[in-house]
């Protein structure tokens, strides 16, 4: 397995500013000279991400015809055009060149992805250079220079903070986590894993509020978002399990089809002493009839089907093979934020010292109660509760409203759009107070206050890191009043919280006298009243927590890979029923252990915290080693190496990044892990469906071969000719078998196992069954041939019975093949009226081959009497009870566990 960290990297994160600073021979106040500049720029390049050398468009074209299954098509092609046969033959070469379509289509789009990533670099920066501000290109910034950083500016190289002025940088594209980092200066420890490298701003990222200054250590290719490029650029796009399956299907069908047909040319030459040219003539016969041309045509068909059917349930594929895929996944490994959670931030627990209390709902919707046990709670009687939810809302700079679509949203801190909420959903006035001063959040003292009138009182509210607030307060409220602190109380809460993955926040209060208008620091470092706790958190979504359990009764194990924190990560996991709550592995763990540790633990852990684009893309190979065919949901930039990776990449279609979008196989329109769910179901229909269609087409191979075998071996004139072999195989398979494309999701599909990838095509059942039907209808068609000529009827009026037999037997046969094992003649024999549709344009057609003159010039054919009729749909009904009786005896078998 490959390994994607590169250990030999600079840790910048870890060093002293002023040991960076002589590192890369810079200076805080003046920054670089031009001179310096211009120098490494010729030393590092650009600070632009590589582009890559790519063959001309027509050459990738052609390379998409570089396959067996194309080979074979055009063999069928020219066979059907030296027949005269040239509609056939421009069938069968546009359905090669839509195959190569799609794969040039697919190639395109992981480029585009690649390409999507240079979009989310900064076209410009201020930095200071020769002791002057100056905007320059962001392609500019070398090593060493100094970047000066404002709300709303994207940052354009990887950097090393120095100085920052409660600094917040929004990275969860790059990194997973929901909330805007907060910036210091202070050097970390080496083993900082990239989430909480909080003295570093990564290129692509957006600052949100504060300001700061940094010096540039990595540009282009070594930033993060380079690193991301790197890894994309070196992931192999992988091949789908139905390619695969149907490329050695192809290379299987052509070795036989060769060697059959050579050794039959040999024994007619020699031992029938047959004519050679005639002989070679009915070899190529053998082999058309042989070669399922119609097979790719439907199978196409089925899978667009599908695309439609998933873009009904809000999953946009992108790629035709991957719906099939869906199908087999056995491993789902999904980000968090945003995916399984709602990406908005909710006050779920509130403790004060008269009790603790849950908040029901989710997001910013502020719809919810708050309870104490499972009452709803009575604010007349729980004054500290009340002054409390006051706090949040009052002592807070955002805005929470409904955006041009209905969408609740919040303008700001998404903390504080928590705590509007909460003041929403309580049963209390909303008529907020007026606000006289306020003092805003800085992340060097860790709080915020605001001064407020209370009637005949004015109030300071304070909401910070509770450790903060704890060492101002000298009170705690309860229900009797004001009482001392009890900080190993507040202490015990806030672990407890922690332990649960909340996000903690603790909320104080201060009566002061109607003449203070204005608040300073002073004002608030002692003699608070500590009112209580709110537990934070980026709930589950409720429709995910059910999808995981539908995984579950699938057989599909759901892991949560996410760079969130850890006792979040399985806080979260076990709401969803994703691990046990227990066990986790962090980024820093997976760096610690070798391949084989790593290959041993993907299937024991499920929940994967703290997590860089490298842990990702390890994991999801690991997965892929260990059997699996693996989906890989995300929406930032850092999910989309390990979206290229899996089998298949699902990305956020509404809060998915454009680099995820074009480097994943489907979108979820909705952003709803639970359509996922809807997804595989499709999937799985889809694979089944086309287990169906191969039933019922290759039977129709089978039969059409063994005619021409017996005429080869006996030496009798030939039941059908070239043109009409094509005929059956072309237009009669390729029309009756779409409607089963249409058949309905198999009973219990989603309670069984996924398939193994290494399962093949067809197994020993299906092989069984393919030539059990191919025999009943040639042997039925040829005794019906022979009894023809005995009657002494002409070649044309025998060849066009003939016909008509196998077509029959073959319509009755597609009612077998709607169910592989379940018997036709259930209640759901009328769920598909296409097979109905498609019976009737095929009665149709067979009379018009039969009895319009241009048809009968064309392919050979007579009119033949109406009772003749009645020998085609006698050996069809025979087809049709003797499969059934078949499908009896297997269900018979599988149940006594002597057939899979």
């Amino acid at each position: 397995m490959k390994r994607y960290s590169e250990p030999t990297d600079k840790k910048w994160f870890s060093l002293e500013t002023e040991s960076i600073v002589r590192d890369l021979d810079s200076n805080f106040e003046t920054g670089l000279s031009d001179r310096d500049v211009q120098a490494r720029l010729e030393e590092y390049g650009p600070n632009a991400l590589p582009q890559r050398r790519r063959k001309h468009a027509l050459l990738r074209f052609l390379e998409h015809f570089n396959d067996i299954l194309i080979y074979i098509l055009f063999a069928a092609a020219a066979v059907s055009g030296s027949l005269g046969h040239y509609l056939d033959a421009a069938v069968i070469l546009l359905v090669a060149v839509i195959n190569a379509l799609i794969g040039f289509v697919q190639e395109n789009k992981a480029e585009k992805a690649i390409d999507d990533l240079k979009d989310l670099l900064s076209p410009k920066a201020q930095v200071r250079r020769d002791g002057n501000r100056t905007d320059v290109p962001a392609e500019g910034l070398v090593p060493g220079d100094v970047v000066l950083l404002q709300p709303g500016d994207r940052v354009p190289a990887d950097l090393r903070i120095f100085q920052a002025d409660n600094l917040r940088v929004e990275e969860s594209a790059l990194t997973g986590e929901a909330m805007p980092s907060e910036k210091f200066t202070k050097a970390l420890p080496e083993n900082t894993m990239l989430g909480d490298r909080e003295n570093m701003a990564f290129s692509g990222t957006t600052v949100t509020a504060g300001t700061g200054q940094g010096l540039v250590v990595a540009t282009g290719s070594s930033t993060e978002i380079g690193k991301i490029n790197r890894m994309m650029a070196d992931v192999e796009v992988i091949t789908t399990p139905l390619l695969k399956q149907t490329g050695q299907f192809g290379k299987t069908i052509s070795i036989v089809i060769l060697a059959v047909s050579v050794l039959l040319y040999i024994y007619g030459l020699l031992v029938m002493k047959n004519p050679p040219v005639e002989l070679l003539m009915a070899v190529i016969a053998l082999a058309v009839a042989a070669i399922p041309e119609g097979l790719p045509a439907i199978l196409s068909i089925i899978l667009a089907v599908g695309v439609r059917n998933m873009a009904a349930r809000k999953a946009t594929v992108r790629n035709l093979p991957s719906v099939e895929t869906l199908g087999a996944v056995s491993v789902i490994c999904s980000d968090k934020t945003g995916t399984l959670t709602k990406n908005e931030m909710t006050v779920r627990d509130i403790v004060i010292r008269d009790g603790e209390f849950h908040v029901t709902g989710a997001g910013y919707l502020p719809e919810g109660d708050v309870l104490k046990g499972d009452e709803k709670v009575d604010f007349a009687g729980e004054s500290v509760l009340h002054e409390l939810i006051i706090c949040g809302d009052i002592c807070n700079e955002s805005t929470l409203g409904r955006d041009e679509t209905g969408v609740w949203k919040v303008n700001g801190d998404p903390t504080e759009g928590a705590l509007i909420a909460l003041f929403q959903k309580a049963e209390i006035d909303h008529t907020e107070p007026p606000r006289l001063s306020t003092i805003p959040f800085d992340s060097g003292y860790k709080y915020m206050a605001t001064l407020a009138e209370r009637g005949d009182r004015n109030v300071i509210y304070v909401k910070g890191a509770p450790d903060r607030l704890l060492d101002m307060a000298s009170l705690e409220r309860g229900r009797d009043g004001d009482k001392p602190l009890d900080r190993n109380f507040w202490t015990e809460n806030v672990s407890k919280l922690a332990r649960q993955g909340r996000r903690v926040l603790g909320l104080a209060c201060k009566s002061v006298d109607k003449t203070v208008r204005k608040i300073e620091h002073e004002d608030i470092h002692d003699d608070i009243v500590f009112l209580g706790l709110a537990g934070i958190i980026d709930p589950p979504k409720e429709e995910a927590i059910e999808a995981v359990r539908v995984c579950k009764e699938a057989g599909i194990r759901v892991k949560m890979i996410t760079g969130d924190h850890v006792e979040t990560a399985k806080a979260i996991g076990l709401e969803l029923g994703i691990g046990d709550g227990l066990r986790a592995l962090q980024g820093r763990d997976i760096d610690a252990m070798s391949d084989e540790e790593i290959f041993r633990a993907v299937p024991e852990v499920d929940v994967f915290a703290r997590t860089s684009p490298e842990h990702k893309l390890e994991l999801v190979e690991a997965i892929r080693e260990n059997g699996n065919i693996c989906a890989m949901t995300g929406d930032g930039v850092n999910d989309a190496p390990a979206l290229r990776k899996a089998d298949v990449g699902i990305a956020m279609g509404i809060k998915g990044t454009d680099v995820t979008k074009d480097a994943a196989e489907v979108v979820l329109v909705d952003d709803n892990f639970a359509t996922i769910v809807g997804a595989i179901e499709e999937g799985r229909r889809v694979y089944d469906n086309l287990k169906k269609t191969i039933l019922f087409i290759l039977p129709t191979n089978g039969a059409v071969s063994l005619l021409v075998l017996t005429s080869i071996l006996f030496g009798t004139p030939m039941p059908l000719s070239a043109i009409l072999i094509l005929w059956v195989n072309m237009v009669v398979s390729v029309t009756v078998s779409m409607a089963l494309a249409f058949e309905g999701l198999e009973v219990g599909a989603m309670r069984r196992p996924p398939r193994r990838p290494a399962e093949p095509l067809l197994n020993g059942y299906f092989l069984w069954r393919i030539s059990f039907v191919s025999v009943l209808i040639a042997g039925m068609s040829l005794a019906l041939d022979h009894w023809l000529h005995r009657q002494n009827a002409d070649a044309a009026t025998v060849m066009t019975v003939t016909l008509q037999a196998v077509v029959f037997a073959q319509m009755f046969h597609l009612f077998n093949c709607r169910s592989i094992r379940n018997p036709a003649l259930d209640r759901n024999f009328s769920s598909n009226p296409f097979a109905f549709v498609v019976s009737g344009i095929l009665v149709l057609l067979q009379l018009g081959i039969t009895y319009i003159p241009v048809m009968n010039t064309v392919f050979g054919t007579v009119p033949i009497p109406l009772f003749t009729w009645i020998y085609p749909v006698l050996i069809g009904l025979a087809v049709f009870a003797l499969v059934e009786l078949e499908k009896a005896g297997a269900r018979l078998l599988s149940k006594r566990g002597m057939l899979q």
